[in-house]
This record gives structure tokens, sequence and C-alpha cells, in this order.
């Protein structure tokens, strides 16, 4: 007459449960879905579901810190070849503007706008003048730098120029050395016929 129970299962119609036709029993999905599938927004950690994103502050506030400090190398390589650049730059205009009076026959301009008060001195502008003629340049001339060398030591900015003076049939060698805190002139000079 009476039938032994069952021990109870959820999720299944026990004897004194009724379903209802149509609706999917309490813990199983409904419609077409598989059974490890959940619908809707559940607690974390159920399978099928994403976890939710995860801050990290300390990873960027530790990538923002290396980028600052990249971009802050960035600009010191920038600015040193800037500075580097413009006394490069500087020492070439010098040794040009010098080396253009001197083919130019305008040796006496030369020797007034670019020559160091010290190295007139040592150098009369007599001897100065004379020796540069004596070397022949003429408009065929003209200059190569094959070394050009800037510093800067307690303020004061030095150039070292060198290099070749070409001109039909001979050449002449050159070397200027340019310094100053300000103004740049001229301390120290070669120009001789090449060997």
């Amino acid at each position: 007459m009476s039938s032994p129970q069952e021990p109870y299962q959820p999720g299944h119609a026990g004897a004194g449960q009724q379903q209802l036709s149509g609706q999917p029993h309490q813990g199983q999905p409904s419609g077409g879905q598989q059974p490890n599938q959940f619908t809707g927004s559940g607690p974390f950690g159920l399978p099928g579901e994403e976890p939710p994103a995860r801050r990290r502050p300390k990873l960027w506030i530790v990538l923002t810190a290396i980028g600052g400090v990249l971009l802050l190398v960035v600009l010191g390589v920038v600015i040193l070849v800037n500075v580097a650049g413009s006394a490069t730059t500087q020492a070439k205009g010098l040794a040009d503007g010098f080396t253009e009076l001197v083919i130019a026959g305008d040796s006496s301009k030369a020797y007034d706008d670019y020559l160091d008060p010290a190295l007139q001195e040592q150098l009369s502008k007599e001897t100065f003048i004379a020796g540069i003629q004596s070397l022949g340049l003429d408009e065929s001339c003209e200059p190569a730098y094959d070394d050009l060398q800037v510093a800067t030591e307690n303020g004061v900015k030095s150039a070292d120029i060198a290099g070749l003076i070409t001109c039909d049939g001979k050449n002449v060698d050159l070397a200027y050395r340019f310094e100053g805190t300000n103004e740049l002139k001229m301390t120290n000079i070669k120009l001789r016929p090449a060997a």
C-alpha cells in the first residue's frame, strides 16, 4: 500500500510535487540551453561567465612612471643634440667665413674680424697678409673640413677644425682653433701647402 520513500533530490518532482506543464524544473535551464550555461548575472566564478574586469592601479602607476622617465630621456637627448649641433654649426660658420675672406684676398678683414687679440699680438697683420699671399689662393679654391670638434669647459667654448683647401694644381692644409665664452675668436691657425 505504501511505497518506500525515495530520498529527496532537488530538481526532480517527487510524489508530493506537481510540475506545471511548459515550465522547467527549478535549477534547470530553460529553452535550448546547455546544462552548464547560465543566463543573467550571477555570482562570480560560475562556469561560462567572464570574471569582472580587475582594476590594476599599481600597474598604471608603474607604466606612467616608466613613460615619464622615457620622455625625460628623449627630451635630454634632443636638447643635447641641439646644443652640440648649434656649436658645430657655429664653428663651421666661423671657419667658412674666415676661409672665404682669405681665398677672396681680403686677408686684412679676416685678420681684424676673426683673430683673437692674443694671436694678433703674436702675429702682425703684415706678416699674416704676406703669409696668405704666399699660398697663391684664388677663386678655384674650395675648403673641405675633415675634422670638426667642439667642446665647452668651465663656460669656455672651443672648436678645433682641420681640413684641406683644394685649388687647381695645389692643396693647402688648414687647422684652426676658435675659443671664447660668447664670441669665438681664432686662437691658433695653420695654413701651409699640403705635402
